[in-house]
């Protein structure tokens, strides 16, 4: 970018061009989102302020941005940040990115907590922790143990459960699956929940894009020959954990969930297992129901 004085207009002009021509599919939000990361401005604000020149600092930190972006790089690694539902979280290389068909899962989990007081919730695979503060924020009184195998998603979810003064009804352990959970809260839970890899590996490896194949963490997306390798742990521990009558919520691909509710029927102890659909109208969600005692 020419080191002139440069607009905001023609900074969103040129950025709109640019990534239009390396082939991003969005190329004006993506030149909003830069914009509104490097200069501090609202979406409205941009438009209101089209003849607002950019410091030498925003200038830079755009150059920067729109080259990370023109690579392929996911938007939301280089803003550093993704709105989801109520909140926003800060996101970051190595952590999986939310997306906006979660929140058809965290949908499904305030259902089935509606009728609880102060509900116990266990949450599998946190990555930024947006199911897990979601819940806390969205239904008062929750409790929410969120565990995470990956070091540098539980640092960073704990980031965000700060800045969201959520510390007293988070917690963030590190840890497989439930393996540091405490055995005396075994049984206790109202809810499982998860997000897990629910890639089949050869999918993964020819038919993903390669903006999330080639940035976002195989260890949150590889679900093995089916998908399903990470759902049947799950499934194994979910009568463990949760109490009688408590309920398990899963987001899956579409081309797996049907069979992983075969899987929960076949198990035994559910009174009712259901497939629900995304924002998409395609089939993602499992929900099941523990027996009652």
């Amino acid at each position: 970018m020419p080191q002139e004085t440069w607009t905001v207009k023609r900074v969103l002009d040129w950025t709109v061009g640019y990534l239009e021509r390396k082939g991003d599919e969005r190329p004006r939000l993506s030149a909003e989102w830069l914009l509104c990361a490097a200069t501090g401005l609202t979406r409205v604000e941009v438009y209101t302020n089209f003849d607002r020149p950019l410091t030498s600092d925003e200038l830079a930190l755009m150059h920067e941005s729109v080259a990370r972006r023109g690579r392929g790089e996911p938007l939301q690694y280089v803003t550093g940040e993704m709105p989801f539902r109520h909140i926003v979280m800060r996101c970051e290389k190595g952590v999986l990115i939310p997306r906006p068909e979660t929140e058809v899962l965290v949908d499904a989990c305030l259902e089935r907590l509606a009728s609880c007081e102060a509900p116990r919730v266990l949450e599998i695979g946190t990555g930024t922790g947006c199911i897990a503060l979601s819940l806390a924020t969205e239904h008062p009184g929750t409790r929410v143990i969120a565990t995470d195998i990956s070091p540098r998603a539980v640092a960073l979810a704990s980031r965000n459960r700060d800045a969201l003064d959520l510390g007293g009804l988070v917690e963030i352990v590190e840890c497989d699956l439930a393996s540091g959970v405490p055995d005396a809260l075994m049984g206790t839970f109202d809810l499982l929940v998860s997000n897990p890899p629910y890639i089949p590996t050869k999918v993964l490896e020819n038919e993903v894009p390669p903006e999330v194949k080639d940035h976002e963490p195989h260890l949150a997306l590889d679900g093995g020959p089916d998908g399903l390798d990470v759902f049947r742990r799950l499934l194994e521990l979910a009568p463990r954990v949760l109490r009688a009558g408590g309920s398990m919520a899963l987001e899956l691909s579409e081309d797996n969930v049907s069979q992983a509710a075969d899987l929960c029927r076949a198990q035994g102890g559910w009174t009712r297992v259901e497939v629900r659909e995304d924002l998409t109208h395609r089939p993602r969600v499992l929900v099941a129901v523990r027996e009652e005692a």
